[in-house]
């Protein structure tokens, strides 16, 4: 029997809870990182006097990092391995948060924010991947759209550090929080597994079948019987940029495109916002807290659905309830619609995320699916870098009304897009990408 219909059979257990612990953790503390600068902006702009641009350059500078770490990332998990890249990613997001809290001006907050955002694009694309490479198919989704429910774990997180700490202790002490990534790096290089997938790619069958049995011994015997796995193909870069993955490449980088616009665009300046249309620091803070604790059953519902009713339809129709939730929230004039509707945007907004990072890896073959996936995340960078700009930009002469409707605008952009991908993959054997 071949190594991976031996990992086929494998029903859900122990083994991929704890992997999926293993990587939610760092998954989580990533996310308060991207989380921390939301939260520290105002305070940031206040210190050094920032104009909307240069508060919006600050959330740029983070995320033009994360679109060259994705890129890199890729590459290098196809080429070096999943584990590598998820343990030293980590260190250095980690590392650049510290170096962050340390900066002396606001020139250095720049660079290390960018170095930051280095170490958070390297990981996240590559630790969906590692996920999806060890899940039953029948569960694949679902337990990768699980692991980016951490996201929500990681920005309340974010958000407790910004409401307990940075009123009374300054941005700074926020920041140093967000180094916890790099001590758990160490702990995680030792911890994770290789995947087998990309070492029987890498013609190295014995330490994928030491891998496989190790996860075998978890389970009772007798397992059930194995159906055939079709082998990983080696495929060059170049395929990406081929019929029949041209198409997906295409479409996937334009869905990561604008939900990474209208996403960082929105809710790193959500605090802001708030404060522009006349409430406290404090009580924004509050707001964005309880708008946060949506993100948790959007995940849920998106992990819940995937597997029902599809990858793509589910994507779309979060992504469509997304917009019309942005627009909403543009609109409102009470405390009251602004927790309805910025609720509604943060359930649908991340369960889409959620089923973005589950179709996605699942659409490229073994040889290239770092390499895929971390593409279409750097071109969705792209958009991540540009929107809190343009939204700072934007801000005084659309106001927080219309950079909210403007950015409900792309999320339906998104959706769109990912429609044009034209494949649904749940039930798929994975190494038909």
């Amino acid at each position: 029997m071949d190594v991976l219909s031996r990992l086929e059979r494998l029903p859900l257990g122990r083994p991929h809870y704890r992997l999926l612990f293993l990587l939610g953790l760092g998954w989580a503390l990533d996310a308060m990182d991207v989380g921390l600068i939301s939260f520290t902006l105002p305070a940031l702009s206040r210190e050094f006097g920032l104009s909307p641009v240069q508060a919006g350059l600050l959330g740029s500078a983070g995320l033009l990092g994360m679109l060259l770490g994705a890129s890199l990332g890729g590459r290098l998990a196809d080429r070096s391995g999943r584990k590598a890249v998820v343990g030293y990613s980590l260190f250095l997001a980690g590392f650049g948060s510290l170096l962050t809290a340390l900066a002396p001006g606001l020139g250095w907050v720049y660079l290390f924010r960018f170095l930051t955002g280095l170490g958070l694009g390297a990981e996240l694309p590559v630790a969906a991947s590692l996920m999806g490479e060890f899940s039953p198919r029948a569960h694949r989704g679902r337990m990768v759209v699980l692991l980016e429910a951490f996201w929500a774990v990681g920005w309340l997180l974010a958000a407790l550090v910004g409401y307990l700490l940075v009123p009374g202790l300054g941005w700074r002490a926020a920041f140093l929080v967000g180094a916890l990534p790099a001590l758990y790096a160490a702990y995680l290089r030792l911890s994770l597994p290789e995947s087998p997938r990309w070492l029987l790619a890498q013609g190295r069958l014995k330490e994928a079948e030491d891998v496989v049995a190790a996860w075998e011994k978890a389970f009772p015997h007798p397992l059930p019987p194995a159906s055939p796995v079709p082998s990983p193909r080696a495929y060059p870069y170049a395929a990406l940029f081929r019929p029949p993955l041209l198409r997906r490449t295409l479409f996937l980088s334009l869905a990561w495109f604008a939900l990474n616009a209208g996403y960082y665009g929105a809710f790193i300046w959500l605090p802001s916002l708030l404060v522009a249309q006349g409430y406290t620091l404090v009580r924004s803070l509050e707001y964005v807290l309880l708008i946060t604790l949506a993100q948790v059953p959007g995940y849920l519902a998106a992990a819940f659905l995937v597997e029902r009713l599809g990858r793509r339809p589910v994507l779309v129709a979060f992504l469509a309830f997304s917009a019309l939730a942005a627009c909403l929230l543009s609109r409102a004039s009470s405390p009251g619609e602004v927790l309805l509707f910025g609720s509604l945007l943060s359930f649908f907004n991340l369960g889409a995320w959620g089923a973005i990072y589950a179709y996605t890896p699942e659409l490229f073959p073994t040889a290239l699916r770092g390499s895929g996936a971390g593409l279409v995340a750097a071109v969705g960078r792209v958009g991540g870098i540009v929107a809190p700009y343009a939204t700072g930009a934007l801000l005084p002469a659309l106001g927080p009304g219309g950079v909210l409707a403007l950015h409900g605008g792309l999320l339906l952009l998104a959706g769109l897009f990912a429609f044009g991908v034209g494949v649904e993959t749940r039930g798929r054997p994975l190494e038909e990408g």
